[in-house]
């Protein structure tokens, strides 16, 4: 649990049954998202390096997919 901890730090920050602090990491992690993918989005169209931005705009859209449900699962108590 301490390597989940070390990767997905901003999950860890929201507390159970708080409802603010959910919503702030949410949105944290969807505007994040949203900015890395439409940048990925337009590196990937270049002919060579193309295919190495789409794999590294998986592994961040991942990423943050995640984090969304391990900040889900903290604010349900699921995860300590």
């Amino acid at each position: 649990m301490d390597t989940i901890k070390k990767v997905w730090p901003t999950a860890f920050k929201v507390e159970e049954k708080n409802v603010s602090s959910l919503v702030v990491q949410l949105i944290v992690l969807i505007v994040v998202c949203a900015v890395v993918g439409l940048l990925i989005g337009l590196l990937a169209k270049i002919p060579i390096l193309g295919l190495i931005f789409s794999i590294i705009g998986s592994l961040l859209e991942l990423y943050g997919l995640i984090g969304i449900v391990l900040c889900v699962l903290k604010f349900l108590g699921i995860v300590k």
